[in-house]
Parts: C-alpha cells; structure tokens; sequence
C-alpha cells in the first residue's frame, strides 16, 4: 500500500479520557487500522498536566506519540522526567533552555513520519513565536522528511487557521487542540495538508470541556478561584482519521471520529 494511516486522539482529560481511550480501543485499531497513533495527553493525569506513570500506560496501549500543551508543567515533578521519554513531546516553541523536546522523528514502513507540537500565542502565557519556530524546525532539521502532522495547541481559531494556511503543503497535517470542542471544519488545504482548527477532546460527556459543570459555572458567576474537578459518567472519544501519501506525504483523507458511550460509538 502507498498509504500510511494515522489516527490523531484528542485532548485526553483525566481517568474518562483515559476510560474512553480503552473503551474504543478495539474498535478504533478494527475500523481504521492505523499504522502510527498520535495523542494530546496534557490533560491525562487527574486533568491536569502528565506524569510518567501515565504516559507509560498510554504508551503501553499501543499510543505512538504523546503531545502536550501549556498544562505540560502542571504536575512538577513530569519536569524531570520529561528528558528521558522520547515518544513524550511539549510545545517547541518554549524558549532554548526548557527542558523536553519540541518534535520528532519515528519511522514506520521504512518512512520517517515527523511530529511537531506548537504552542499559540492568543489569549495564552507568551511564549517564542510559532510560525517562526515551525520555519526553523522544518528548513533545518527536517528536510527531505515528507510525512509530517503539527499539533497546534492554541485558544484562538483565528491563529490556528492562520497556521493552517501558512504550513500548506509544507506539511502533511495541521491539527489544532487545546479548547477541548470539536469543530466541523477538516478540510484539505490546496490538495495536500489536512487541517482541522479542533480535534476535540476525550473525556466526560456532561462536563464543561472535561470538569464539572456547577464548578466551571459558579467561577462563571463569582469570578472568585474555585477548585476544579474532572466532571465523571458517560464519555467520549473526539480524534481525526488521516490517509497520508507515503511518497509525497499530500493528505488524502481527514475525518473526524466521534464516538460516545451508550450510543453505539457514534
């Protein structure tokens, strides 16, 4: 086959993400029988940030890669760990110095498949610039390398399109994480880089973006610090199926996966 078929797993948030992940697992790997797997998993631990005890788990399933985000840091002592986990990447545009690595490289089929995680900068902690820290990574480092998927983990869609049109065909996929909502947007940018501005998330159906709907309220309402908590009950399981070209690395096919708990996976 000329195709390499990824399938890309959105924010997974706590104990349901995680649930929801070996829920459909089977079914996942029976209908779209991916070849490499890649997942945001800086929600995994308690809903807040990564520890090594849970990227090792996901690893074990049968997760390929685990990107992150700005909750990378939220349990501190990941912070020591994250240097010695290769398949474990956080945003590469964090400044020189930050412990971790920003993307990758895995081979697959005799084809090197390339990741990048990137952080936004709308309406989030000020980080390097994005769109400069991609040109970097892709003139430098990965030339000659075709297949290659970006998580852009960012709040504003605007940001997230903008990056979408300035990887056109540079890239094989553009996936925006971070608000936790799946939108209806894939698309096939020129004919070749796959796009979506929200894969979505894994995690707790009736919930406010994964915690508990009277607590992300009340802060709604008070404007005071309220403790969260992840929101429990039925969940489900947001990701992206992609068909890549292994010898141009064009993306083929992009669609969304949405499945939930108790109603037949769909």
């Amino acid at each position: 086959m000329n195709i390499i078929r990824i399938v890309f797993l959105g924010d997974i948030m706590g104990r349901p993400g995680r649930r929801a992940v070996y829920t459909f697992w089977e079914k996942l790997k029976s209908i779209y029988k991916p070849d490499f797997i890649i997942a945001n998993g800086e929600n995994a631990a308690g809903g807040f940030g990564l520890t090594l005890e849970k990227a090792k788990e996901l690893k074990e399933i049968g997760i390929d890669v685990i990107t992150t985000g700005n909750h990378i840091w939220d349990k501190k002592e990941f912070v020591r760990h994250i240097d010695t986990i290769e398949y474990v990447l956080r945003p590469a545009n964090y400044p020189p110095g930050v412990p971790g690595r920003g993307w990758g490289i895995w081979n697959l089929k005799d084809v090197p498949i390339a990741v990048i995680n990137l952080q936004g900068r709308v309406f989030m902690d000020p980080i390097d610039c994005p769109f400069r820290k991609v040109d970097e990574i892709l003139n430098n480092y990965l030339t000659g390398i075709k297949e290659i998927i970006v998580d852009f983990h960012a709040e504003a869609t605007a940001e997230k399109i903008c990056m979408g049109y300035y990887l056109k065909k540079r890239v094989s996929a553009v996936l925006g994480t971070h608000t936790h909502v799946q939108t209806a947007d894939e698309r096939i940018i020129e004919n070749y880089t796959g796009y979506i501005t929200d894969v979505g998330m894994c995690g707790a159906v009736d919930s406010s973006i994964g915690v508990e709907v009277k607590e992300a309220t009340e802060r709604l309402i008070y404007q005071v610090p309220i403790k969260f908590n992840v929101a429990s009950g039925k969940t489900q399981l947001n990701g992206v199926f992609l068909e890549i070209e292994k010898e141009t690395g064009r993306c083929l096919k992009i669609e969304r996966i949405n499945w939930k708990e108790g109603n037949g996976g769909n």
